[in-house]
């Protein structure tokens, strides 16, 4: 059984997304970012970039155990370990590589700061807000574009790449994202939504999500300076 080291947002819904559409046993060990708990040292022994979601794998390669933290690399190593949503055949292997990658370097950290300056920066900076909403649009127009022309990101079976991106695209609203100018996506969008696997993965710690403002020990956990500490 997989030890889930998570908290329900994007990087971690990625994860549950694919244990549930892979049916790959696993045990959810809740990672209270606001609280800080990603700072923990067992916490660090597994994820020593003080991010979540980790994991450990108690039957890894060779049926020894493996710990893995970066979401990308958890995605790959599923894949591999369940043969499924990774294709085999070498094109469409590096092509779901690719959007995967897309995601990791442009959909994640874009999205995630369009996210911080429209919504929780206690500054109200009208250039960061243009750049990221500006960039947000434009990524959202390179998934239209491809969805277009294809069924899913990789090709006409969902794959990985589609499960990493689907989380962060999940509320563009959030993101100064009006999703009906993008039919592509919307449509995209819907039909993963519709999946049962992934309705169970978004409800993976969903009571515990923070309902009300953000307090000052959460803000000072998740923005400041003891997010930067040498550890």
């Amino acid at each position: 059984m997989i030890d889930l080291y998570t908290w329900p947002t994007p990087n971690g819904h990625k994860i549950h997304i694919m244990l549930e559409e892979t049916g790959t046993p696993y045990k959810v060990h809740p990672v209270a970012i606001g609280k800080g708990e990603q700072f923990a040292p067992d916490f660090l022994k597994i994820s020593p970039n003080n991010k979540m979601p980790a994991m450990v794998d108690p039957e890894g390669p060779d049926g020894r155990p493996i710990s893995l933290f970066e979401s990308g690399a958890m995605l790959i190593y599923l894949a591999e370990k369940t043969g499924r949503f990774l294709p085999e055949d070498p094109a469409g292997r590096y092509t779901t590589l690719a959007w995967l990658m897309w995601q990791m370097g442009g959909i994640g950290p874009f999205l995630g700061q369009a996210h911080h300056f429209l919504q929780y920066a206690q500054e109200d900076v009208s250039y960061a807000k243009d750049r990221y909403r500006n960039e947000a649009k434009r990524l959202y127009g390179v998934a239209d574009r491809r969805l277009a022309e294809s069924r899913f990101l990789a090709g006409d079976e969902i794959t990985i790449a589609d499960f990493a991106c689907w989380p962060w695209m999940r509320r563009p609203w959030r993101q100064g994202i009006e999703r009906e100018d993008y039919p592509n996506y919307l449509r995209w969008f819907e039909e993963i939504d519709a999946r049962p696997a992934v309705q169970r993965a978004v409800q993976v710690l969903a009571e515990q999500q923070s309902s009300g403002p953000m307090t000052a020990e959460e803000r000072e956990n998740l923005f400041g300076a003891k997010q930067y500490a040498r550890r």
